[in-house]
């Protein structure tokens, strides 16, 4: 049975309000993270942009401010490349509790040769999957002084098509930018599947769920200079490409919505109701390779071995 079965029609335009709650979207000054960021300050909390670009992110933020009367935003420098500076990060949120972090940000190479991060990991893996499994770590204690928080885990449908390679996590016999990508996603997705299964397991009040955006392209996405520009160009050429997929404003849904909606439950999967390529957000069916739940444990444990910490402990 679907966890919205006895709630109100989702309305993606008529967000619950937020008011009081502080929300930290890592990649928030960018694609699908700016519209998630923007989205949840129409709610009337308070938002956090964690990007490594400073620059960009007072551009985001400032651009939010211009658009949401009374915004409250604001950005933390926030490099998942290294995993030392997590901490520190972490501590400048200052904050006494977080109600829940939107784990968004990305990197996505489309051409050789293999990258590294500053701590020697492939760097989509690296970045993607270990930078939010540490960050998670420390904000533990963030997280659970709120009375139910929520890490919302941003996976992407093209892991839909992957599989992990335990031996080779990190793609050193056979990179592939695009297939590498699509692993470094699923890696998440079980990351917050499994997240989940040990915060309840530990009786934490903290709740984990995954989320994907479907498709969608820039060229469908509205405008929002200097963040975003869509040329009129661009808009005519992907409309045929609107009736299988959306925009970035739209592939933020699910993420605002396993924030926002009461009725989220952890350990579950959203995306876009068209066949998980555009629409209104909804609780689809966990994907069956999500589902195996050793595959899970392995990549937690892998991840443990690499990063040094554990996310499911709260850091002393």
């Amino acid at each position: 049975m679907s966890s919205t079965s006895s709630a109100p029609p989702w309305n993606v335009r008529r967000l619950p309000r937020a008011v009081g709650s502080t929300f930290l979207v890592t990649g928030g000054n960018a694609g699908i993270g700016y519209f998630i960021a923007e989205q949840l300050s129409e709610a009337g909390a308070t938002v956090v942009l964690g990007s490594r670009n400073p620059a960009r992110a007072e551009a985001a933020t400032a651009l939010i401010r211009a658009r949401v009367a009374g915004a409250r935003v604001r950005s933390v420098r926030l490099d998942l490349a290294d995993l030392g500076s997590l901490r520190t990060a972490v501590k400048s949120l200052e904050v006494e509790r977080l109600d829940a972090v939107v784990h968004n940000a990305g990197v996505a190479l489309d051409d050789p040769p293999r990258r590294e991060t500053e701590d020697g990991h492939e760097l989509m893996f690296g970045t993607n999957h270990l930078g939010h499994f540490a960050l998670t770590h420390w904000l533990m204690p963030l997280l659970s002084a709120a009375p139910a928080a929520r890490v919302v885990t941003m996976g992407s449908f093209a892991a839909k098509s992957e599989r992990l390679d335990l031996d080779d996590l990190q793609s050193w016999h056979d990179f592939r930018p695009k297939r590498t990508y699509g692993r470094s996603k699923l890696a998440q997705m079980y990351f917050g599947l499994e997240l989940d299964r040990r915060l309840r397991a530990a009786g934490s009040t903290v709740m984990s769920t995954v989320v994907h955006p479907g498709g969608a392209l820039d060229s469908l996405t509205p405008s929002r200079p200097p963040v975003h520009v869509r040329t009129i160009g661009a808009r005519l050429g992907a409309a045929p490409a609107a009736l299988l997929v959306q925009g970035k404003h739209a592939g933020a849904w699910p993420a605002v919505r396993a924030v926002l909606d009461p009725a989220v439950q952890g350990g579950r999967l959203w995306g876009p109701r068209v066949f998980g390529l555009r629409g209104k957000p909804r609780c689809e069916p966990v994907w069956n390779h999500l589902a195996d739940t050793s595959v899970a444990a392995r990549l937690w444990d892998a991840s443990c071995d690499l990063t040094g910490i554990d996310p499911a402990a709260v850091p002393g």
